[in-house]
């Protein structure tokens, strides 16, 4: 992978990193500023359910940014773009589609093809 194509990736796990966070960052806001007004047993109970559904979301986003910050890692160690199996290079447009993939299609592929095996 030449330095253009690390560095386009570089900004874009950065700016992706950055919406997460600043989202985050709104989700949190919403719920303190929720908890203050609090109406009868239905609409708490709702609003119990969407702060569920938001800090489920919230939780997915810190996962995310877990695997971003890594996939930055891998950009400076040299590492980002090779698949974490076999070494091979992960094709160009699989990370543009998906930034923080650490492995190549194939071997995602057989990786999915085995928890289905196994799962059934």
């Amino acid at each position: 992978m030449n330095p253009m194509h690390l560095a386009y990736f570089r900004n874009k796990l950065r700016d992706w990193r950055d919406q997460l966070v600043e989202e985050s960052r709104q989700t949190m806001d919403n719920l303190r500023e929720e908890v203050r007004d609090v109406g009868d047993e239905a609409e708490r109970a709702t609003r119990e359910t969407e702060n569920s559904l938001e800090l489920r979301t919230r939780d997915r986003y810190r996962k995310l940014i877990s695997k971003i910050d890594k996939a930055l890692r891998r950009i400076e160690e040299g590492s980002y773009g090779f698949c974490e199996e076999t070494d091979e290079e992960i094709g160009v447009d699989r990370l543009d589609a998906r930034p923080i993939a650490t492995l190549s299609l194939d071997a995602q592929e057989r990786r999915e093809h085995l928890q289905k095996q196994m799962g059934d």
